[in-house]
């Protein structure tokens, strides 16, 4: 199974509120339940950073199409029918047993059912619960809709062929599902960072080093580090040339040494906690919880991407919406008569000194709106493996008006006229605000059999979608910007 229809998301905080935002902006349908009051709001709040973080993620993003995100008054309302039940509950026991009793018995049979607990074994959740051969742990780190690993952990009534599902769906959102072959009290990840915890409380309580100084240590070294290589593959850079085997040898015996306290814990009492809670305040410098989060999505994002530049780690994974449908073949031309091709923000690197959109921007913006259209008449990525693709052979653009970093815009485009080997274009790019038009694009498109490296006729498939276009846009004006030439007006 690949990506699912439907999910249901069983408690919307920061956690289950991040499944909503990646299953969403995934395109999959959520139904959310909660009995929280102000559990909308919270999620709007959820939902809106993750919109920011994929418009800076992906700037430019041809239109997108999103899930539907709905609220349901009970979990068996949202469970009905969904092909993935993410239950994102607080961590008690006897609430998670009492949630996925009310789950088990509204799931269908081969739903997959996850719970996002933090270190509650699967086996003591899923015990008396209907189709408990479904649950599993599938435990995620915040925030989700940007951090892609999620741990799976089965229970010992959870079935291979379930865990193997569970695999492929969180893998089709952009996740990275990370299978543990036995069960454990917080897992792989929550336990390596109560390590670290443990050793943070003891500096912090013996006066060594403030809760700055042990963040600074973390973002500006050991976090660059582990970002992109992890624990063990640094550790093999460091042994040099002759890799892991020279580095176990050389810092092994380290691990008798009395350096850490990690299997004793200071006294939690109020002065402790007093001194961490003043010194984290004191780091803070008076910036909200949520504009803390923004610093902490961009800085991701910009993580993210540089990875993905490289081909590397989480980087590797992240998915852009739009190119998926194309190569999932969502080809399907839109009805009527206005086509709109492109939607998006300007990003805050499409600006100029001016705080504008520069020039070379527009040209982009109309590229991405070209590429729209010709996914929707067969040409797009995909067709290119056939040897065949459309070149663009001239180019008119005229700017009208400015528009700012952030602003919405949106381009409508309309086939002025086409044969067997050329389409002709014209693009109008709106702000979407004031309805103002900002720019024009005027483009030529030749086919061209590339193996041949010479123009072709078009395969009539694609030419009787393009008749289609023209047939439905006959009642449109001709632009009179159409064929303009640049030169200064003689008086």
């Amino acid at each position: 199974m690949g990506k699912p229809k439907k999910a249901a998301v069983i408690g919307g905080g920061v956690i289950g509120g991040g499944w909503a935002a990646r299953l969403v902006l995934a395109g999959v349908d959520v139904a959310i339940a909660d009995p929280d009051p102000d559990a909308k709001r919270k999620l709007d709040a959820i939902m809106a950073n993750a919109e920011r973080a994929m418009a800076r993620l992906w700037p430019g993003q041809t239109i997108g199409d999103p899930g539907q995100l709905t609220y349901e008054d009970s979990i068996g309302a949202a469970v009905s029918g969904a092909d993935l039940v993410q239950e994102s509950a607080p961590e008690r026991l006897d609430l998670k047993k009492r949630i996925h009793q009310e789950i088990g018995e509204a799931a269908s049979d081969d739903a997959i059912i996850g719970s996002s607990t933090s270190g509650l074994l699967p086996s003591d959740i899923q015990a008396e619960m209907p189709h408990a051969d479904r649950m599993m742990v599938a435990h995620p780190y915040n925030p989700v809709y940007l951090l892609p690993v999620v741990e799976i952990v089965g229970g010992q009534k959870t079935s291979a062929d379930a865990i193997a599902k569970a695999m492929t769906i969180y893998a089709s959102i952009g996740m990275k599902p990370v299978h543990l072959q036995k069960e454990i009290d917080a897992f792989v990840g929550d336990r390596l960072l109560e390590a670290m915890w443990r050793e943070s409380l003891w500096l912090i309580k013996d006066g060594i080093a403030t809760a700055e100084t042990i963040d600074d240590v973390v973002r500006y070294g050991l976090g660059l580090r582990y970002a992109q290589m992890g624990q063990f593959m640094t550790y093999r850079l460091g042994g040099g040339e002759a890799g892991m085997r020279h580095f176990l040898e050389q810092f092994g015996p380290s691990l008798q040494w009395p350096w850490t306290k990690l299997m004793d814990v200071p006294d939690w009492d109020d002065d402790l906690i007093d001194m961490i809670a003043s010194q984290s305040d004191a780091q803070a410098k008076g910036k909200s919880i949520h504009e803390l989060e923004e610093i902490r999505d961009n800085n991701l994002v910009d993580i993210l991407k540089a990875l993905k530049a490289n081909d590397w780690g989480a980087g590797a994974l992240i998915q852009n919406p739009a190119e998926d449908r194309v190569k999932s073949g969502d080809q399907r031309l839109p009805d009527g008569e206005v086509l709109e091709t492109w939607s998006g923000r300007v990003d805050q690197n499409w600006t100029d000194y001016n705080g504008h959109m520069t020039e070379f921007r527009y040209l982009e913006v109309f590229s991405m709106a070209t590429d729209r259209l010709l996914v929707w008449v067969g040409g797009g990525p995909a067709y290119v493996e056939t040897g065949s693709s459309w070149y663009t052979i001239e180019t008119h653009i005229k700017h009208i008006d400015e528009v700012a970093a952030g602003k919405p815009m949106r381009v409508e485009t309309q086939l002025i006229s086409h044969d067997a080997k050329r389409i002709h274009l014209f693009h109008k790019l709106y702000g979407v605000e004031k309805g103002n038009l900002l720019a024009t694009g005027e483009h030529m498109l030749m086919h061209v059999d590339m193996t041949a490296g010479r123009s072709s006729p078009m395969p009539d498939a694609m030419k009787a979608l393009c008749d289609t276009i023209a047939e439905r846009q006959a009642g449109l004006p001709r632009p009179d910007e159409i064929g303009a030439s640049i030169g200064l007006r003689q008086k």
